[in-house]
């Protein structure tokens, strides 16, 4: 009996082209199913990473004017990763699924211990059964503006932190999207922000604090491991 295939494998990638663009390290990878691209800031071989997941129209920016971009600044600083998934296929549940599953299997294999998923629109359904299918390894979900659509599934994140940020004039997905996904799980923190659109453009310092103290929270060393 064949051992099941990885996210890697399952690519079936046939070649891969880096290159350093400022602070981020750009991966492009090749596939029959087109081209993934993947933009990286921090170590390598970082022990805690963030995996940003797009929304159905992929890109490598993302929400509130590229607060990703931000976060991966700051994150390498406190030696953090930080890795940016733009599909070979926007809005194609499986592949976008399988890509984002890809890096965060490259994350692991580099030397990562810790993964957290950002998502934001479709991307907070990725990002929801990416933390269910890593669920070792997983230590938080964040969903920005996230889609209820692909989340049906959401009880099978428990235990793992969730937190769902939404904007109170969403003009994509109302923000009773969020709290139907905390309503699947079962548990999470929904905050809605009040005058923000579903681009999130109007609330970046907010988004930033509220990602930042997440992240913090969840990297943090629980009392029952061991220093060193």
């Amino acid at each position: 009996m064949s051992s099941p295939r990885s996210p890697t494998d399952l690519l079936e990638a046939f070649g891969t082209d880096r290159r350093q663009l400022g602070e981020a390290t750009l991966a492009e990878t090749y596939t029959m199913q087109g081209l993934l691209s993947v933009l990286w800031f921090g170590a390598q071989d970082a022990r805690d990473v963030v995996i940003c997941c797009s929304g159905a129209m992929g890109g490598l920016i993302g929400p509130a004017r590229g607060v990703w971009h931000d976060l991966g600044v700051t994150g390498q600083q406190l030696g953090r990763g930080l890795a940016i998934v733009d599909y070979r296929q926007p809005e194609d549940d499986n592949l976008c699924l399988i890509d984002a599953l890809a890096t965060a299997d490259r994350a692991l294999r580099q030397g990562a211990e810790r993964l957290l998923f950002v998502g934001h629109s479709f991307g907070g359904a990725v990002a929801v059964q990416c933390g269910i299918a890593t669920a070792d390894a997983c230590v938080g979900v964040l969903g920005l503006a996230t889609q209820s659509a692909g989340c049906e599934n959401a009880m099978a994140l428990a235990p793992t932190p969730l937190l769902l940020l939404h904007g109170s004039n969403d003009q994509i997905l109302p923000s009773v999207s969020s709290l139907a996904v905390r309503d699947l799980a079962g548990y999470g923190d929904v905050e809605i922000i009040e005058g923000a659109s579903h681009g999130l453009s109007e609330c970046v310092d907010v988004i930033t604090d509220r990602a930042e103290t997440f992240f913090n929270r969840c990297f943090t060393p629980s009392e029952t491991e061991t220093p060193g």
